[in-house]
């Protein structure tokens, strides 16, 4: 990345002196030139939605075309993959039933399962239960297809996140206890954490051909057992799956490059239990052992088959972001944005959360922890510029599935939809100090709609346990839409989706996905005009980190000896 930056301003330098343009190429399908913008001869015909979208990261984000976002096109295969399944979750009063969502690991690992040169896969977390059983299965099958001269790589790429190190020698050791040690593919599973960063990412990528991402972690307890948390993924196949083999390569760049360092090779062969002074971790198991080189191969894209086109493929936008990998460029944030300010009609959003994470069992944001004010700017903007309707669906707050504890799940940060909805309005207040009480009332009243999810107007489970949400999801003007794993409340990790720009898709979503949850959860009881107009001068943002109080302190200090662990312990190192 500095030496793609280093190349950049040496080429302006001989720009001022030469006064000559000099362009040069990434692939067939785009031109970066010097002057800082990035021209992709995909972005033709794109929605006033996608162009949007093109011509913010374009003019931003140059040096990151072909590596953090692209312009491409596929095709949506079937239907959204949601779990637990919709119709029955809005349809049924009772719970979903035994077994019912194990088709959705099956899925994954049929998509693995076709792999002939490269498969990469990425997820917050490893697998685990019926997760961890359909991706061995899955590699028993590449290792019963590949021959001596063609090996199968496999990449997998996890997140260290802060007190739960992947142990990449334990997954490794369960993902291939069945294949011998003279097969011919080459797995290697790795994780990293720099700061505040790790892999978020949710992508199935096979062979630049198949493509799976989405919101969906691969931990069993919170998707296949009682009380699932919803979620939401799709299924693509074309050239857009060559951007997620390429987003994976810089988190692998990353992980070599550090480990190649004199600090890095110590580290490697520290256990991982053992806390590190150091911000930044990476971990590289690889297998078979003695035989597959310590990193894999960086993928490029002549390493496959150029297949024929998909049959009637739509345009699509992949955008992706790194955290703390990169110092400034956050191209998919910049994307969003760009979406949102597009708007001309009605935004409509299925998410998490938008408040900051709290610090557990209360409505106080952790220390330095803030709301995403460019994205709740560009909602008011919307809102009171353009009288764009805005329609939000979130994660009751606390949601815990599968019986498990606040430490091992908990969907939805605590924040009440009054308080999202007085955030959002704060920035009308703040962009236009003079507009008068009413009119904000009245835009509360006529464009924002926010609920909490439902099953059939009610938020619980027939235990009482709350129903979470976990997607990643909005729409524009019924004409674009993002599914992918960034939230929209403010964490740095690094993250990767695909915009899709195509209408006649777009209603699809809408009728599988959209309609169903907003009939079942919207009663218009969630927020009260009244509420948020009193709770805009709330300061609702966590302390300055170098101003903590002693209680804040405390209460941090018990969160963190608490812990997070989402999938099962034995692929995790407790640090102490």
């Amino acid at each position: 990345m500095i030496l793609t930056e280093y190349r950049y301003v040496l080429k302006k330098m001989v720009v001022s002196v030469c006064g000559v343009e000099l362009p040069f190429f990434n692939n067939d399908d785009s031109v970066n030139n010097v002057k800082g913008e990035a021209v992709d001869r995909d972005a033709i015909g794109l929605s006033y939605v996608g162009d949007a979208v093109y011509n913010s990261l374009r003019m931003k984000h140059f040096l990151y075309h072909n590596r953090l976002w692209n312009c491409t096109s596929g095709r949506v295969v079937g239907k959204l993959h949601q779990t637990p399944n919709v119709q029955d979750a809005f349809e049924n009063p009772d719970d979903p039933p035994a077994s019912h969502d194990d088709w959705f690991p099956k899925k994954m690992g049929e998509i693995i399962a076709r792999t002939e040169i490269w498969c990469d896969i990425m997820s917050l977390g490893p697998p685990d239960g019926l997760f961890m059983d359909a991706f061995k299965e899955a590699l028993m099958r590449l290792h019963e297809r590949a021959t001596e001269g063609k090996p199968i790589t496999v990449r997998m790429m996890f997140g260290n996140i802060v007190g739960m190190p992947v142990n990449c020698n334990a997954v490794m050791e369960e993902l291939t206890a069945d294949i011998p040690s003279d097969t011919h593919i080459r797995v290697w599973v790795g994780a990293w954490r720099k700061g505040t960063s790790w892999n978020h990412a949710k992508i199935i990528a096979v062979d630049g051909r198949y493509l799976h991402t989405g919101g969906h972690n691969l931990w069993d307890a919170h998707y296949l057992k009682h009380n699932p948390v919803h979620d939401l993924s799709l299924e693509m196949e074309g050239r857009v799956t060559h951007d997620g083999h390429l987003f994976a390569n810089e988190q692998w760049a990353f992980i070599k490059a550090r480990q190649d360092t004199c600090v890095g090779q110590i580290a490697e062969n520290i256990p991982d239990n053992v806390p590190l002074i150091w911000k930044t971790r990476v971990i590289v198991s690889e297998f078979p052992k003695n035989v597959a080189p310590e990193f894999p191969p960086l993928y490029k894209m002549n390493m496959v088959p150029r297949y024929q086109k998909v049959p009637n493929p739509i345009q699509m936008i992949t955008i992706g972001r790194l955290g703390t990998l990169l110092p400034i460029s956050r191209p998919s944030d910049d994307a969003i944005i760009a979406m949102i300010n597009s708007s001309k009609k009605i935004i409509r959003a299925q998410l998490q959360d938008l408040g900051p994470v709290c610090v557990p069992n209360t409505k106080m944001a952790l220390p330095g922890c803030s709301w995403p004010k460019p994205y709740l700017r560009a909602l008011g903007q919307a809102i009171w510029d353009r009288g764009v309707d805005v329609e939000i669906i979130l994660s009751n707050p606390h949601s815990i599935p599968g019986g498990l504890g606040m430490t091992e799940a908990c969907y939805g940060n605590g924040w009440s939809c009054v308080d999202v909805a007085a955030e959002i309005i704060k920035t009308i207040k703040t962009q236009h100090p003079f507009a008068k009480t009413e009119n904000l009332r009245r835009k509360v009243e006529q464009n924002l709609r926010i609920c909490f999810m439902r099953h059939k107007q009610k938020t619980h489970y027939s235990d009482g346990t709350t129903i979470g949400l976990h997607s990643k999801h909005f729409i524009i003007d019924d004409v674009c839409a993002y599914i992918g794993s960034q939230n929209l409340y403010v964490c740095d990790l690094a993250e990767w989706g695909v915009v899709i720009d195509n209408e006649n898709q777009v209603k699809k979503f809408l009728g599988e996905c959209w309609k169903p949850f907003w009939e079942a959860s919207f009663t218009g009881e969630d927020v009260d005009v009244q509420t948020v107009m009193d709770g805009l001068n709330h300061d609702r943002d966590g302390e300055h980190i170098y101003l903590l109080s002693s209680t804040a302190n405390a209460k941090m200090e018990a969160a963190a000896a608490g812990g997070l662990h989402g999938g099962h312990s034995k692929f995790y190192h407790k640090v102490n």
